[in-house]
């Protein structure tokens, strides 16, 4: 066996360390082989060749099954070689059978990310703390691949946090039909809405004393710390405007509300709490 640490001799004692916790860190493909078996001997150095050339993207893990009965039954390998890929310690696809080094290398190319998939996987990384650095390394995937819709997506979100005004353009070269596009539009709406922004929040703040029924002047007021990123205190002026006058700009609260959110993530605590008071008020 090459001493290469890309590949490696697997048995029913280190399995666990060796594949199941380590996929959660790169994808870990396990050749399940035997000496006897000549599809096997066809199948297992296309794989250490693979495996060798892409310098560790992913991890090749060979099991004996006539060393290591209870791992072929564990995993229902019924006919070798039997290939199987893990992550984050689960079977997430396989295959039976000496496959052509061209089908190998298109199934290897669905299981690791490419070098856009791995810099978006970066730049999503920073998003939250540094949007600045998070839109520099979506372009340089997007240097790669201009259409790739995870990074345009990323970047129109890092320059909408940015307050920068090229952020529409960047989310428009999104293309109906991916994953990416409803997103991308809810962020188009709030890019709109906080254009809505003027005067400043001092201003705004006396009006809505004078009146808290001033739909126009809490709307502005929303928008304006949406500008300065006060996320929170600006759902909650939208919250009241959909509570106090649904029909306002034709539900462009509610819109609101539902941009921020996407722009946000749904694992911020704050769009948890306003998503649950907007379900609240509008049924």
């Amino acid at each position: 066996m090459a001493t290469n640490t890309a590949i490696m001799d697997v048995n029913e004692a280190d399995f666990a360390s060796a594949v199941l916790e380590r996929s959660a860190d790169v994808p870990v493909v396990v050749d399940f082989w035997a000496p006897w078996c000549g599809p096997c001997r066809a199948l297992g150095p296309t794989l250490e060749r693979l495996a060798q050339e892409m310098k560790g993207a992913f991890v090749l893990a060979k099991v004996n099954v006539d060393h290591n009965p209870r791992l072929s039954s564990q995993f229902g390998v019924q006919g070798i070689p039997a290939v199987k890929a893990f992550r984050n310690g689960k079977v997430v696809d396989q295959f039976t059978g000496a496959l052509p080094e061209r089908q190998v290398r298109d199934w290897l190319r669905k299981l690791v990310p490419s070098q856009v998939d791995q810099l978006a996987d970066a730049a999503a990384q920073l998003a939250a703390t540094d949007p600045k650095a998070a839109a520099e390394t979506y372009r340089r995937a997007l240097g790669i691949d201009a259409t790739h819709s995870r990074s345009l997506l990323g970047l129109g979100r890092a320059l909408t946090l940015l307050g920068d005004g090229s952020a529409a353009e960047v989310l428009q070269r999104i293309k109906i039909g991916t994953p990416e596009y409803p997103i991308a539009q809810a962020l188009l709406k709030l890019a709109s809405f906080m254009a809505a922004g003027v005067g400043d929040i001092g201003d705004a703040r006396q009006r809505l004393a004078h009146n808290p029924k001033d739909a126009v002047a809490r709307w502005q007021l929303a928008a304006l710390l949406a500008r300065e990123q006060q996320w929170a205190d600006a759902l909650r002026h939208l919250l009241t405007i959909v509570q106090q006058d649904r029909a306002f700009g034709e539900d462009a609260a509610r819109q609101a509300m539902l941009a921020i959110f996407a722009l946000l993530g749904e694992r911020d605590p704050v769009v948890a709490q306003y998503r649950r008071q907007l379900a609240s008020a509008v049924f």
